[in-house]
């Protein structure tokens, strides 16, 4: 199992994960050290603990976001597909109609012409 070291804060850690994990472990440090640089601007110096709590919450937070916005396209995404489904159930229906329409008026103009034959 390696153990990969990353920074957060300026402080060193070394993590374990798995083979093949290495580089996204340290993509993910990389991106809670960037939420705890935007606290320190905002409230300065306060802990580690404290910090990385916070950073945690930022992290969730935008993970909960990402979750909802995901959820409202996944919605979109079946209402278009039962639009979708309505309307290739009506183009059925209108072919079915336009062919029966289209039988009946040949029906009725092979009668004509049988009619016209017979005069």
């Amino acid at each position: 199992m390696p153990l990969v070291n990353v920074m957060v804060n300026q402080r060193a850690y070394t993590i374990a994960c798995d083979d093949g994990e290495e580089e996204h472990l340290k993509e993910l440090a990389e991106h809670v050290d960037g939420k705890v640089r935007e606290l320190l601007e905002s409230v300065g110096q306060v802990g580690d603990a404290r910090l990385l709590l916070m950073a945690a919450l930022l992290v969730t937070d935008d993970y909960f976001d990402a979750v909802h916005r995901l959820d409202a396209r996944a919605k979109e995404l079946g209402d278009l597909s039962g639009a979708h489904d309505e309307v290739n159930a009506r183009l059925t229906n209108s072919r079915q109609i336009a062919a029966e329409t289209l039988e009946k008026a040949s029906k009725r103009v092979e009668d004509i012409a049988a009619r016209l034959a017979q005069a």
